[in-house]
């Protein structure tokens, strides 16, 4: 019986396998015929249309973003120095110019293009004055000294003053610009000598208490806030990395507008200490946000510090 079934599985294959062989034949007939069309149609998509760096899709031949995965896939130019630039920038970092259109710099309200004056908050698109530094501003905020140029900043600045936030951080930079002023002591010889003149303040306050007609007066002590070099700055240092963790919690997340993204940021900005915008763009240093062609993109201000030697990108 095993020699009988064997034979017919033998046979079986046999009759099966060359019918399989002439299938698989024809599939690889069919598949080379339709090759030269494939790669024909391939080629046609490739000339008339627009391949994605990232993805790999074919776009328009017009298309500046990718429609299957949203990516830059071509450069735009600068209208004033012609540089190349990003399509979805909105600053140019080469000449530092504002170079969009349809978009009001102050508000961020769409435009036609032919206004003189933004229907939505009123600004002139020529550009704004800033009454306590004279510079020139594209933006909502003045460039130079962060003063709020427009009512829509004046504004944002109230409603972040509510922020607890923002209320710690100004603490702060107050206890720091404190110790930025400091006079440390700077040798034993200091120590002494303001020893000596705290006794010598008793001594006259006692005298002339008494001459007043007080018997036993009381002095009150004056505590002295100074310290030594040391001292100050490990104090300064302390300061530094909670001002740095405040300003981390107030960074720009990235959102869909550079215009609210910049505005935001600048009204966020706390005065008396020496800071740098860190873009998430390119992680450059900005001397601001008004420096940065894609602040929509997120960032966050960081301390420098007096004796800070990092170079920022957009001084001048």
């Amino acid at each position: 019986m095993t020699s009988d079934n064997s034979v017919n599985t033998e046979r079986t294959q046999r009759t099966i396998r060359p019918q399989q062989f002439v299938r698989e034949k024809e599939l690889i007939r069919e598949k080379e015929a339709l090759q030269p069309e494939m790669q024909q149609q391939q080629q046609q998509q490739q000339a008339g249309g627009k391949a994605c760096p990232f993805c790999g899709a074919i776009n328009d031949p017009e298309a500046m973003f990718c429609a299957q995965c949203g990516q830059p896939i071509s450069k735009a130019t600068c209208p004033y120095c012609s540089s190349e630039i990003d399509p979805d920038a909105d600053f140019c970092e080469v000449c530092h110019h504002y170079i969009r259109k349809d978009v009001c710099s102050y508000c961020g309200a769409k435009l036609t293009g032919n206004e003189a004056y933004c229907p939505e908050c009123g600004s002139p698109r020529g550009g704004l004055v800033c009454p306590t530094c004279h510079a020139m501003n594209d933006f909502a905020f003045c460039k130079q000294c962060g003063t709020a140029l427009t009512a829509e900043a004046k504004e944002l600045m109230k409603e972040l003053q509510k922020n607890p936030d923002y209320q710690e951080l100004m603490d702060v930079v107050q206890e720091y610009s404190r110790l930025e002023s400091s006079l440390p002591y700077n040798s034993e010889r200091d120590i002494v000598r303001e020893q000596m003149n705290m006794k010598l303040r008793e001594r006259m306050l006692s005298l002339l208490a008494k001459d007043a007609g007080v018997e036993n007066p009381v002095i009150p002590k004056v505590e002295t806030k100074r310290m030594t070099k040391e001292e100050l700055e490990e104090q300064k240092t302390e300061k530094i990395k909670r001002l740095s963790a405040i300003l981390d919690k107030l960074a720009v997340p990235p959102t869909s507008s550079p215009v609210q993204a910049r505005n935001y940021a600048m009204a966020s900005k706390p005065m008396g200490v020496r800071l740098a915008w860190v873009c998430n763009f390119k992680h450059a240093l900005h001397s601001s946000p008004c420096g940065c062609a894609k602040p929509h993109l997120g960032g966050k201000w960081v301390v420098l510090g007096k004796n800070s030697t990092a170079e920022i990108k957009d001084d001048k």
